[in-house]
């Protein structure tokens, strides 16, 4: 990291709202009605990939951005993560979390504010709230505490060795490509219990939004479960990066 630590903060806030923007973007024009990702019969069977693009993109392409100025992370799990194993300053762990949650927040009253007109026409809220954050389609919060956290544990350690492996040791865009397609097989494998998060600050932004917006037939925000998507992806986080770390050093 190169930047000065206010550069890696509005680096870490447009990195979030990239991905909030590309991921749950790509949610909403797979999910809401009369969307060309909903309507279009050619689309009809893809959505899910449509969805997995979205947010592989919406982390390869602000890694490209933003890798050197302040990392990447765009999730608090990982900035934890990495400050549990100690090649992360605690002193700026809050810093980088507070602009996270922002960078989400921006970017889903961006989707708020694009899809307007759709959200008004589907009234199924499930649907709606599938466009903000995640829930488990099990009704199960242990379900989607184990899914959440071993998604995040398999995301974290494949991120470390994208990035630390001799390979792409000198061609970090390769690496970034790499993550990019570690997030699209993550949501296509392990999105069907959860959606999935992999991220706090993905999901509870927006459901932070979806909550305290007028937002068309939003119906509940499912505070109950919203725990779930915060704790696993930190606990899975640490986890993932400490695997690495007894197997392959850092």
């Amino acid at each position: 990291m190169t930047g000065s630590w206010e550069a890696r903060y509005a680096a870490e806030f447009f990195g979030t709202l990239i991905l909030v923007l590309l991921g749950n973007g790509a949610v909403a024009n797979a999910f809401l009605k009369n969307t060309t990702g909903n309507d279009d019969p050619g689309l009809a069977n893809g959505e899910w990939l449509l969805v997995a693009s979205g947010y592989g993109l919406g982390v390869m392409l602000p890694a490209m951005m933003f890798g050197s100025i302040s990392g990447n992370h765009l999730n608090p799990a990982i900035t934890i993560g990495q400050a549990v194993i100690g090649i992360f300053p605690w002193a700026h762990v809050a810093p980088y979390l507070i602009w996270q949650f922002l960078g989400a927040i921006a970017g889903q009253c961006l989707i708020l504010a694009l899809y307007w007109p759709h959200y008004r026409q589907t009234t199924d809220n499930e649907a709606v709230l599938g466009t903000f954050a995640t829930s488990d389609h099990a009704n199960s919060q242990l379900n989607g505490f184990v899914t959440e956290m071993v998604g995040t544990a398999v995301l974290i350690f494949g991120a470390m060795g994208l990035y630390r492996g001799m390979f792409f040791h000198q061609n970090i865009d390769i690496a970034n490509i790499g993550v990019g397609l570690l997030i699209a097989a993550m949501v296509i494998s392990l999105g069907g219990p959860t959606g999935p998060a992999l991220n706090p600050a993905r999901d509870l932004g927006p459901r932070l939004v979806h909550a305290l917006f007028p937002v068309p037939n939003k119906g509940s925000s499912h505070w109950e479960y919203s725990w779930v998507p915060v704790v696993a992806p930190i606990v899975g986080a640490v986890i993932g990066i400490w695997i690495y770390k007894i197997f392959f050093g850092l």
